[in-house]
C-alpha cells in the first residue's frame, strides 16, 4: 500500500522538486522529482501524518491520511515561501494551514475531520456547526446562521465554481436545506470563513465555504459502495490515461421505505450525481471538467383526512438542479491563470394544497446562470503577490407563480400574486487583491471589488477590504479586518412586484479584531470580536415590521415571508455583534482531537417601521464541544455536544392571530444535545470495510424548533426536533 502526491508553490502552482516528504514517526519517506511528485510504498494499513519541507518554504504537516487495502490516497502540498524571518523559533503551526490571503476568521477541514464528525452524517455543511459564530436555525437542517446573519448570506464554492445552494430540497433564494448533495468521499478539504474574506469572493455577506474536490486515483480503477441510514451509493474512479483521471458517484435516498413504514403522510426522495475528469495537457496546462446534479421529489399520501390535513400544512418543493463547468489552468513564470465557463441550473416546482387538494400556492420557476470567470495570480516576490480577476454572468429567470389574496396571522392583507414572467439579467464583477509582508512582522491584505447588476436602478457597487496580521512573536499574532460587503437581492424578490427593481444590493460594513496563540504545533487558541452594520436590506411595504433579514430558513412557509411576493423597499437596517473564544487540537502524535468554542452575540434588525427588534435567528449564547479519540488503527470514537439559547418567536393570541407588538418577544427553551459516533475499520488483502454507528441526540432531548397554529385544536403547536436518532453506515472500498 502506498501514498502518492505532489508538492507545489501555493502562489504559482509550480512544482517544487527536491522537497522532502516524510511519514511522521516512521522511517518512510521520499523526495519529489522534477515534476514535484512523490510516492511512498510498502506502508501497512493505518492512519498517517505526512510532513513536506524544502528550504525557503514553510513546512506543513497533513494528518488524517488513511491508507487501506483497495485505496491509495493522493496528497497535494501547497507550500508558501517563508516571507517572515524570526529568531529562536520554538513552535511553528505545521498542522494549521494558514494562508496570507485569509488572515482572520478562517478554518480548514480535511476529509477525515468532516467524515468522523459525530452527528454530522458525513455532511460537509453540517460539520461546520461546531465552529464559533455558527448557529443553526434548526438542528435538522443546514440553514447556517453566521455571526447573526440570515441563511441566505452564505457563499458556496465547489472547485472554484459558485453555486447558490448545495442542498437537497434547498430553499429558493437562500442557501439552506435538509442535507448537502456534495459527496464527501470526493472532497479533499474545505476552507470556511465566517467573515473578513477577501475580494475574490463576493455577492454574499456573512460567510464563504470553499470545497475542493480531489482528483481520481492514478493506479487503477477502484471504487466504494456505501449504505447508510438514509441513502445508498456507488463511487468509481481511476485513470483515463497516463495523465488524466476521473471520479464518478451516484447516490439515492431510501427514505421512502422508512417514511412509509413509519406511516408518514409524505415521502422525500432524492438522487445526486457527481462526475469530474482532470486532464494534464503538459507541465503548464491542464483542463478539468465537472458535473454535479441533484433530483428531489416528494410523494404525498392523501388517503385519509389526517394525511390530507398534515399535507395541507406543507410547502413541497420538487427540484432539478445541476452545475456543469470546464476550467483551464495555465502556469506562467511566477504565477498562473485560471479560466472557467460554467452553467448553473435550478428548476423549482413548489406547491401547497389545502385539505381538499386544491392548490393554494404554485411556484414553477427556473434560474439559469451562465458564468465566465478569469483570474490571474502572480507572485511579485517572496513577500508580495497579487490576484486580479473577474466574471460575467448571463442569467435567465422564468417564474410562473400564483398566490391568492392572503391574510397573515398578523392581520396583513397581501394582494394576489399572479406572475408569468421571463427575465434576462446581467451581472459582472472585477477585483484586485494585493498581499504583502511589511517589516518582517506585518502581513497586509488589501483588496478592491466592483459589482454590477443590470436589474437594479442602482447598478454599480464598490467594495474596499483590508486585513492585517501583526506577529507579536513566532506563536502569537493579532489580526484585524474591515471592509464593505454587498449581496444582490434574490431573483424571486425582484419579480414579486414591479416596484422591487428599486431594491439595492444589501450592504454590510464589517469590523473584526482577533488574537491567535499557538500552544503547540497542533493546538491553537483563538479569540475574535466582530461587528456588522447592515443597511439597504429588503423590507415589506405592507408588513411594516418585516425585514427579509428574518427569513430564509425552512421552506419559506411562515406567512410566505421568504419569497418576497409583495412590494419591497431597500430600507432595512440592522447590526450584529459578538465575541468568540475557541480552542482547537489537531490529531497528531497525541491521539485525540477536538474543538471547543464559546460564542456570545446579539442580532437586531429594523424594518420599515424603524423599530429595532431582536433578529429571528438570534441565539445569544452558543457552546460547542466536538472531539474524538483514536483508540487504535481500527477503532475511533467521537462526540459532539452543543448548547444554544432558544430562538425568538412571536406568541399567538387565543384566536390564532399574532400581534406586531409581540414580534420576537419570547424565546423557545434553550437547545442542547449530545451526539456520539464510533468507527471501525476492517482491512483485508484487496479491499477494506468501514463501519460506523452514529447516534444523534443520545439523551433524547426534545428541542423545540418552531411554533404554528393548529386549526383543529385551536392552540399553538410547538414542533420538536427528532429525538434520539441512531444511524449506521457500511462502506466497502475496493
Amino acid at each position: 500500500m502506498k501514498i502518492y502526491g505532489k508538492v507545489v508553490d501555493k502562489f504559482t502552482q509550480q512544482p517544487l522538486p527536491g522537497a522532502n516528504v516524510l511519514v511522521v514517526n516512521t522511517n518512510f519517506g521520499a523526495s519529489t522529482d522534477v515534476s514535484g511528485k512523490f510516492e511512498i510504498d510498502n506502508l501497512p494499513p493505518g492512519e498517517y501524518q505526512l510532513r513536506a519541507s524544502i528550504i525557503g518554504y514553510r513546512s506543513i504537516i497533513k494528518a488524517d491520511i488513511m491508507v487501506m487495502s483497495g485505496f491509495a490516497p493522493e496528497v497535494i502540498f501547497e507550500l508558501e515561501e517563508e516571507a517572515i524571518e524570526l529568531e529562536n523559533i520554538v513552535v511553528k503551526s505545521d498542522y494549521f494551514e494558514t494562508s496570507r490571503l485569509e488572515l482572520i476568521s478562517t478554518r480548514g477541514f480535511n476529509y477525515e475531520e468532516i467524515r468522523r464528525s459525530a452527528g454530522g452524517f458525513e455532511d460537509v455543511i453540517r460539520a461546520l456547526s461546531v465552529l464559533p459564530g455558527v448557529a443553526q436555525a434548526d438542528g435538522g437542517r443546514n440553514d447556517l446562521i453566521v455571526r447573526g446573519g440570515a441563511p441566505s448570506e452564505n457563499l458556496y464554492l465547489v472547485d472554484g465554481y459558485k453555486i447558490q445552494n448545495i442542498n437537497h430540497f434547498g430553499t429558493q433564494g437562500a442557501t439552506g436545506g435538509p442535507l448537502s448533495y456534495i459527496n464527501l468521499d470526493f472532497v479533499s478539504g474545505t476552507t470556511f470563513s465566517t467573515g473578513g474574506f477577501s475580494v475574490n469572493n463576493g455577492d454574499k455577506l456573512s460567510s464563504s465555504l470553499s470545497i475542493d474536490l480531489r482528483n481520481g486515483r492514478q493506479d487503477r480503477i477502484g471504487g466504494k459502495a456505501t449504505i447508510s441510514a438514509s441513502q445508498f451509493g456507488l463511487n468509481f474512479e481511476g485513470p483515463i490515461s497516463n495523465s488524466s483521471q476521473f471520479i464518478f458517484s451516484a447516490r439515492r435516498s431510501y427514505l421512502d421505505f422508512i417514511f412509509k413504514a413509519a406511516d408518514f403522510s409524505f415521502v422525500p426522495e432524492y438522487w445526486d450525481i457527481l462526475g469530474k475528469a482532470d486532464f494534464e495537457i503538459d507541465e503548464s496546462n491542464s483542463i478539468s471538467l465537472l458535473v454535479i446534479s441533484a433530483i428531489d421529489n416528494i410523494s404525498y399520501f392523501n388517503d385519509t383526512e389526517d394525511q390530507r390535513y398534515d399535507n395541507a400544512r406543507i410547502i413541497g418543493s420538487e427540484q432539478l438542479q445541476y452545475l456543469a463547468g470546464v476550467k483551464f489552468r495555465h502556469l506562467i513564470d511566477n504565477g498562473f491563470i485560471n479560466l472557467s465557463l460554467s452553467r448553473n441550473f435550478v428548476d423549482y416546482d413548489t406547491q401547497q394544497r389545502d385539505s381538499l387538494l386544491v392548490s393554494i400556492y404554485i411556484n414553477k420557476s427556473k434560474e439559469v446562470e451562465n458564468t465566465l470567470n478569469a483570474e490571474l495570480t502572480y507572485k511579485l516576490s517572496n513577500k508580495t503577490d497579487i490576484t486580479f480577476g473577474g466574471d460575467v454572468k448571463l442569467i435567465d429567470f422564468n417564474a410562473n407563480i400564483l398566490l391568492p389574496n392572503y391574510t397573515t396571522t398578523f392581520g396583513d392583507s397581501l394582494p394576489r400574486a399572479a406572475l408569468d414572467t421571463t427575465n434576462t439579467y446581467y451581472k459582472g464583477a472585477a477585483y484586485l487583491n494585493y498581499n504583502t509582508v511589511l517589516f518582517d512582522k506585518l502581513i497586509a491584505n488589501l483588496g478592491v471589488r466592483g459589482d454590477y447588476f443590470n436589474a437594479l436602478n442602482d447598478k454599480f457597487y464598490f467594495s474596499p477590504r483590508l486585513s492585517l496580521s501583526y506577529l507579536l512573536s513566532d506563536i502569537t499574532r493579532i489580526n484585524f479586518s474591515t471592509g464593505i460587503y454587498y449581496q444582490s437581492p434574490s431573483y424571486l424578490w425582484l419579480v414579486g412586484d414591479e416596484i422591487n427593481t428599486r431594491l439595492k444590493n444589501i450592504r454590510v460594513n464589517q469590523f473584526i479584531l482577533g488574537f491567535d496563540h499557538y500552544l503547540n504545533s497542533d493546538a491553537l487558541i483563538k479569540i475574535e470580536g466582530f461587528y456588522k452594520d447592515y443597511s439597504d436590506y429588503a423590507v415589506s411595504l405592507i408588513r411594516t415590521y418585516l425585514t427579509l433579514a428574518n427569513t430564509g430558513a425552512g421552506f419559506g412557509d411562515e406567512n410566505y415571508e421568504s419569497f418576497g411576493l409583495e412590494p419591497l423597499a431597500a430600507s432595512g437596517t440592522g447590526n450584529t455583534k459578538g465575541i468568540e473564544v475557541s480552542f482547537q487540537k489537531k490529531l497528531s502524535d497525541i491521539p485525540y482531537y477536538g474543538i471547543a468554542s464559546l460564542t456570545y452575540s446579539v442580532a437586531n434588525y429594523a424594518a420599515l417601521d424603524k423599530v429595532e427588534r431582536t433578529g429571528s435567528y438570534d441565539q445569544t449564547w452558543i457552546v460547542s464541544l466536538s472531539g474524538g479519540y483514536k483508540i487504535s488503527t481500527e477503532w475511533e470514537a467521537s462526540l459532539k455536544f452543543r448548547y444554544s439559547t432558544g430562538r425568538p418567536y412571536t406568541p399567538y393570541n387565543t384566536d390564532g392571530t399574532q400581534n406586531v407588538s409581540d414580534y420576537n418577544s419570547l424565546r423557545f427553551p434553550d437547545n442542547h444535545s449530545l451526539d456520539l459516533r464510533v468507527d471501525k475499520y476492517w482491512f483485508f488483502s484487496e479491499w477494506s470495510l468501514i463501519t460506523y454507528i452514529d447516534v444523534q441526540n443520545i439523551y433524547n432531548r426534545n428541542n423545540i424548533t418552531t411554533v404554528r397554529w393548529d386549526l383543529r385544536t385551536q392552540s399553538p403547536e410547538f414542533n420538536e426536533s427528532i429525538g434520539i436518532l441512531p444511524s449506521i453506515g457500511i462502506s466497502a472500498v475496493f
